[in-house]
């Protein structure tokens, strides 16, 4: 069925996604409707199609199919439109005189004549041309909203390629539907394909052809690869689009002639291949050789020649002696200008950063230590006694971290003000972030890099570091000796185990054992989500003040799934913090957000406020909640629309409802998110 009226009520609204439940006035009566009305406010008029439904407990409503918003009739109606506050300018009392002065030709005036609204007293010139300008950009992308619906994309996306490609957004969709993968977020290729084959577009279209080569390749770069064989890729491509391959060939061709694309021919035992990137990946990768070259090359080196001196008087004073390789790895520091400590868990590489920090340090030079996230940075500080960033904060990248598919090669960062940086955990840095960071070095700055080959490689594209020992180019010091104090966890010792293919040790669960280690071997989903909730719960209580909200945390390797993040999370949150009365709770989405609940940051974020007690009592404030910080949900406020956490580090920090997109629940997390706390 199909109803045109008035909102004259907003019962309910979830601020992240839109659903909400609204009271709908037409001249017969009023009927509640339900559905997804973003960018909707009370005295908006729309067009609704949906199906009648009966709600067990509310009655009779509307389920929303679709909608668009429409123009009031009548200027009674015209007037509630321009004072509910969506047009930039206007207020109820604006709103009547406008009306008054202008009856029916308001609209027309609004479009095209906007001068004469400065007769209205209180409007002058530059005033009435910002209201139309507000009156037809609201106007537009309502229309855009409408028009975007079908191909599956909401309000959000409709806002961003209104920005991008302005009034004229709906004649270049038309045109070339396959715009929209360039300049909407989170846009799916398959998706918009389909659409476009349904308004007509033949299957041999070369944008389509093109946008379909770009998807293949950035499908690949959600694998951690920078290029593809351009074999696969033709393969790949011609059965994506179900097309021959000679126009595959057209579209390379046009996207090379554009430089979209650049074909790399390498030589390997004899064989000729061709890979394929896209243009920004390849920069990405041509620069980072370059400047890597150019640091290690630079002559300016800040070597010093009584090194050794400084450090067998530092190990005396410390009473700290290196070892063989860490002694090495110290003095490769001195004498190069780019340098490589790598070794597995328990090997000694934070004891090699912090003697290099304190030798630098006492010789007047200044280190900077950063890492690639905020959990990282955070320990990186914890276990060195010296402040580190994360490389976003460092370079100043950006306030709040977006994901998007062409990064922007020529990204402004900051300079590095250092004679020595130090990047901890560069398994996890990609090929963006590093080409980013050797752009903010100064020639003759030491950059030393740290981290482990055998840990999950970056969530971006490429292997930075691994490709970088390879290279060969650069100078290499492997730490290979687990020390005797780490050697006393099981844990490191089967890190070391696995790398080495070989089986855990202690492998077995014994009730009587102090160890740190157990394996339980399950075959049953049911079993092991009971060992998982028992364990969280109070099974470990026999081997230590385990509390699962301070020191115990669920790793799944995946989101989906009976045992995956979204269903223990669940299960762990029924289990550990379940409903009360007097218990606030706030539903975000498919998430019930609950008091109590354990929480993690998963985007960084360098503009939250946050505040901080100290040891004295004093109030410290800052700014900046980091990717993989946990903490836990103190309190929710309906009226402010706010919540209310505390980070382990106790910070407190207040979320806007709209803005806990950046929050999610943390009783289970994914082996990628753990690798970033």
């Amino acid at each position: 069925m199909e109803i045109v009226g008035e909102i004259v009520e907003i019962i309910y609204k979830n601020e992240m996604n839109s659903y909400t439940i609204a009271v709908l006035q037409n001249e017969q009566e009023e009927i509640t409707i339900v559905g997804y009305l973003p960018f909707v406010n009370q005295g908006d008029y729309l067009k609704v199609v949906g199906k009648k439904v009966e709600h067990p407990d509310y009655g009779e409503q509307i389920k929303i199919e679709t909608f668009e918003k429409v123009m009031p009739e009548g200027l009674d109606a015209l007037e509630k439109y321009l004072a509910n506050g969506t047009i930039k300018g206007i207020g109820p009392a604006t709103a009547r005189k406008i009306i008054q002065e202008f009856g029916e030709e308001t609209i027309y005036i609004l479009k095209v004549e906007p001068q004469k609204l400065s007769k209205i007293k209180g409007i002058s010139k530059d005033k009435a041309l910002e209201i139309s300008k507000s009156f037809i950009e609201n106007w537009e992308l309502w229309q855009l909203v409408g028009y975007l619906d079908k191909f599956g994309l909401g309000a959000q996306s409709a806002q961003t390629v209104y920005e991008k490609l302005g009034e004229h957004a709906i004649e270049e969709i038309e045109k070339n539907p396959y715009i929209l993968l360039e300049v909407a977020n989170k846009v799916d290729f398959m998706q918009i394909d389909q659409m476009a084959l349904k308004a007509g577009i033949d299957k041999r279209n070369i944008d389509r052809i093109k946008s379909g080569i770009r998807y293949a390749l950035l499908r690949a770069s959600y694998n951690g690869n920078c290029a593809v064989l351009e074999g696969n890729l033709y393969f790949f491509t011609k059965d994506l689009l179900q097309i021959e391959e000679e126009y595959v060939e057209d579209g390379m061709i046009d996207l090379k002639a554009k430089e979209e694309i650049v074909i790399e021919t390498r030589e390997d035992d004899g064989d000729i291949q061709k890979w394929v990137y896209l243009s920004s990946y390849y920069k990405a990768e041509k620069q980072i050789a370059e400047n890597i070259l150019k640091l290690k090359k630079a002559e300016n080196m800040k070597y010093r020649k009584t090194w050794k001196k400084a450090l067998k008087e530092y190990e005396k004073n410390s009473e700290m002696e290196l070892s063989e390789k860490q002694r090495e790895a110290v003095e490769a520091i001195n004498e190069q200008n780019v340098c490589i400590i790598t070794g597995g868990p328990g090997t000694g590489k934070t004891t090699i950063i912090k003697t290099v920090i304190d030798l630098y340090l006492a010789d007047g030079k200044k280190p900077v230590l950063c890492a690639p996230t905020g959990r990282a940075a955070k320990r990186m500080t914890e276990t060195t006694g010296y402040e580190a960033k994360t490389l976003h904060r460092l370079l100043e990248l950006g306030s709040i971290e977006t994901e998007t598919s062409t990064p922007n090669m020529e990204q402004d960062v900051a300079p590095i003000d250092a004679d020595l940086i130090i990047v901890d955990e560069m398994s996890m840095v990609d090929v963006f972030l590093m080409n980013y960071l050797l752009k903010a070095v100064y020639p003759g700055t030491k950059l030393i890099l740290v981290g482990d080959i055998d840990q999950l490689q970056s969530v971006g594209p490429g292997s930075v570091l691994k490709d970088l020992i390879e290279s060969g180019q650069i100078e290499t010091v492997v730490l290979n000796k687990v020390f005797r104090q780490a050697a006393q966890s099981r844990i490191i010792m089967n890190s070391h185990e696995v790398n080495e293919g070989k089986t855990f040790v202690g492998k077995t669960y014994d009730k009587d054992s102090l160890e740190d280690f157990f394996y339980l071997a399950e075959g049953s989903k049911e079993k092991i989500l009971d060992n998982v909730l028992s364990l969280s719960k109070e099974r470990l209580k026999k081997y230590g003040d385990y509390d699962f909200f301070k020191n115990i945390q669920v790793i799944t390797p995946t989101k989906k799934g009976e045992l995956g993040t979204k269903e223990l999370n669940k299960s762990l949150q029924e289990h550990l913090n379940p409903k009360e009365n007097g218990k606030k709770e706030k539903t975000i989405g498919a998430a019930i957000f609950r008091q109590g609940d354990k929480v993690m940051q998963v985007k960084n974020n360098y503009d939250i406020y946050w505040e901080k007690r100290n040891q004295f009592g004093d109030v410290e404030n800052g700014k900046g909640i980091f990717n993989g910080e946990f903490g836990i949900l103190t309190s929710i406020d309906e009226q402010a629309k706010m919540i209310k956490i505390r980070f382990d580090d106790d910070k407190v920090a207040w979320y806007p409802f709209n803005e806990m997109d950046q929050i999610e629940h943390s009783y289970a997390i994914t082996v990628h998110k753990s690798q970033r706390k």
